[in-house]
C-alpha cells in the first residue's frame, strides 16, 4: 500500500471560486515571509478571478469575472494549486485530508466553499429539473434548449431573470415566481414594472448581445492527471456578473422570442412536478398546469457547510446554515477563516449594510479574510475593510445596468421611510430611501452617473430635507451639486 502525501503549507485556501481566488491573490501580494507558500485547493481545473475592475465610487466597483486555467493562476501569482477535495479538517493537528488521500499541514486555513443551489423540493431528484449555479450547470442548459420548445423557470432572483430575459429560440417561457412582481430579490414593484416594458418590447435587434472576446476554457473530460480525484462530485464555482454573455444560450438557427412568449406567473409556487409521455407536467398551487421540456430551479442557494469527514471540531453556524464569522472572517475554531456564500457574517454589522449571498461580497469577504490572516501571521493589528460600511453591489437585469446601494428596498427600516422615485420609460428608475431626511439606501438602473453622489450621501447621513422632492428634479444637477 502506497504511503500517503504530506504537504505544509502556510495559507491552504479551499475553494476556486471568487472568494477563494481573491483571497489567494490577496495574499500572494501581502506575503512577507520569503518561506510563506500558497494553497488554493480546489475541484475544478478552472477557476474564477475577477478582472477590469473599474471604481463607481469610493467603495462601489464594477467588474468582470473570468475563468482561468489554474495553470494560468498558479505561473501569475505565485499560487500552488491542487487538483482534489476536502475531505476532513483535523484543527487539533492543523492539518487537512482530501478525498484522494493526502495530508496538508496548515497555519491558516480560509474556506471557500461556496454554496450549492437550492432545488425546489418538488423536483424529487428528477433529471428534467436543473439547477443553474455555475459553469458546468449552465453548459447543462446549453444542451437541453437545443432540442426543447418549452422551459419553465422557478425563482426570482438575479440568474433566474437574466435567464428568461436572454434565452432564445423557445416556443413558450413560463416564469413562476412566488411574489406579486419580478426581480424581486433586487428591485421594488416600480422597478419591476419597468423592466416588465423591457420583457415585453424585447426583439431579435434590441437583444443583439456582445459576447466576451476573451480566451476561454474548459476541463478535460477525463480529468487525466496525477492530481486528478476520481469517484468524487465536483461542484464548479459560482457565476459571475454578466454571466450569460459569455455563453450562448439562443437555441440554434432560432431567432430569440419576443415577450408574448413570457407568460409570468405570479404569486404562486410548484404544487407537484409530473413525468408525461411529451415531457414534464407542472402543477402550480393555483391550481395551474403547464407542459413543459424541462424545469429550471433557480431558487437561491444553500452554504456548503459540510464535508465528508467533518471537523474535529463543531463549527458555530448561523441560523441559515452558514459559518459564523466575525468582521476578521475567523469563524470560532481557532485559525480557520472563512469567505463567500459558505460564511455567514456574524459581527454586529454597520447601519448600512447586510448580508447578501453576491460576487461583490464574496470578493470583498475574501480580501478581507486574506488581510486578517497576514496580520495574525505578522503580529499586527488591522480594522475591518471600509466596503463593509454600506451594501454596494452593481449587476446587469433585462440589459440595464442596475446600481444597488445601502437600505435600497428599506430593508430593516420597518416601513418608517420615505421614497423620492424618478423614471424616463426605457432610460432610467432612479429611488432614493430616506428616513428623516437622509439618505439611506438607493436603487439605480440605467446610466444614471449618480452611483458617486449617492454613496457619499448615504455615508455622510447630510440633512436632505430641505431640498424636498427637488432632489430628483432632472433639470438639477445633484451630483455637481453634491460634488
Amino acid at each position: 500500500m502506497a504511503m500517503a502525501e504530506h504537504l505544509s503549507y502556510t495559507y491552504v485556501i479551499v475553494g476556486g471560486g471568487i472568494a477563494g481566488v481573491t483571497c489567494a491573490e490577496t495574499l500572494a501580494i501581502l506575503r512577507t515571509g520569503p518561506t510563506d507558500r500558497i494553497l488554493l485547493l480546489t475541484e475544478s481545473t478552472l477557476v474564477k478571478a475577477v478582472t477590469n475592475v473599474v471604481p463607481l465610487g469610493k467603495i462601489l466597483n464594477r467588474f468582470d469575472v473570468e475563468e482561468k486555467s489554474t495553470e494560468q493562476l498558479s505561473s501569475a501569482s505565485n499560487i500552488d494549486v491542487l487538483l482534489d477535495q476536502l475531505a476532513r479538517i483535523e484543527s487539533d493537528h492543523h492539518q487537512v485530508r482530501t478525498a484522494a488521500g493526502r495530508y496538508i499541514k496548515y497555519r491558516y486555513l480560509c474556506l471557500c466553499t461556496g454554496a450549492r443551489p437550492n432545488i425546489i423540493d418538488k423536483a424529487n431528484g428528477n433529471a428534467n429539473v436543473i439547477g443553474i449555479r455555475d459553469t458546468e450547470s449552465v453548459e447543462e442548459f446549453r444542451k437541453r434548449i437545443h432540442t426543447a420548445t418549452r422551459l419553465v423557470v422557478v425563482g426570482n432572483g438575479g440568474i433566474a431573470s437574466e435567464l428568461v430575459y436572454e434565452v432564445g429560440g423557445m416556443e413558450k417561457i413560463h416564469w413562476v415566481i412566488k411574489d406579486p412582481y419580478i426581480s424581486s430579490t433586487f428591485v421594488d414593484s416600480g422597478a419591476a414594472t419597468f423592466f416588465r416594458e423591457r420583457l415585453n418590447e424585447k426583439d431579435s435587434t434590441e437583444r443583439k448581445k456582445t459576447v466576451y472576446k476573451r480566451m476561454r476554457y474548459t476541463e478535460n473530460g477525463d480529468g487525466a492527471g496525477e492530481n486528478s480525484t476520481t469517484g468524487v462530485t465536483k461542484r464548479g464555482a459560482a457565476l459571475g456578473p454578466d454571466w450569460h454573455r459569455a455563453f450562448d444560450i439562443q437555441k440554434p438557427g432560432e431567432t430569440p422570442p419576443t415577450g408574448e412568449k413570457v407568460t409570468v406567473h405570479y404569486s404562486v409556487e410548484v404544487d407537484d412536478i409530473k413525468e408525461t409521455t411529451s415531457g414534464l407536467e407542472v402543477r402550480l398551487t393555483d391550481g395551474t398546469t403547464i407542459g413543459c421540456d424541462f424545469v429550471v430551479s433557480a431558487t437561491g442557494v444553500v452554504p456548503a457547510a459540510s464535508w465528508i469527514g467533518g471537523c474535529d471540531q463543531p463549527f458555530k453556524l448561523g441560523p441559515d446554515g452558514g459559518l459564523f464569522v466575525g468582521w476578521s472572517m475567523e469563524t470560532s475554531v481557532s485559525d480557520i477563516y472563512a469567505a463567500g456564500d459558505v460564511c455567514y457574517a456574524g459581527w454586529e454589522q454597520a447601519p448600512h449594510w447586510f448580508q447578501m449571498r453576491l460576487w461583490t461580497q464574496a470578493r470583498q469577504m475574501g480580501a478581507m479574510a486574506a488581510r486578517s490572516m497576514a496580520a495574525k501571521r505578522a503580529r499586527e493589528e488591522i480594522y475591518q475593510d471600509f466596503c463593509f460600511e454600506m451594501f454596494n453591489h452593481v449587476t446587469t437585469l433585462f440589459g440595464y445596468q442596475v446600481v444597488l446601494l445601502g437600505r435600497y428596498n428599506g430593508q430593516g427600516l420597518n416601513d418608517r421611510y420615505e421614497v423620492l422615485l424618478r423614471m424616463t420609460p426605457g432610460l432610467e428608475y432612479i429611488k432614493f430611501v430616506l428616513v428623516d431626511g437622509r439618505l439611506q439606501g438607493a436603487l439605480l438602473v440605467g446610466e444614471t452617473g449618480l452611483e458617486e453622489t449617492c454613496e457619499n450621501l448615504i455615508l455622510n447621513q447630510l440633512d436632505l430635507s430641505p431640498y424636498g422632492e427637488e432632489l430628483l428634479d432632472p433639470d438639477i444637477d445633484i451630483e455637481d451639486y453634491f460634488d
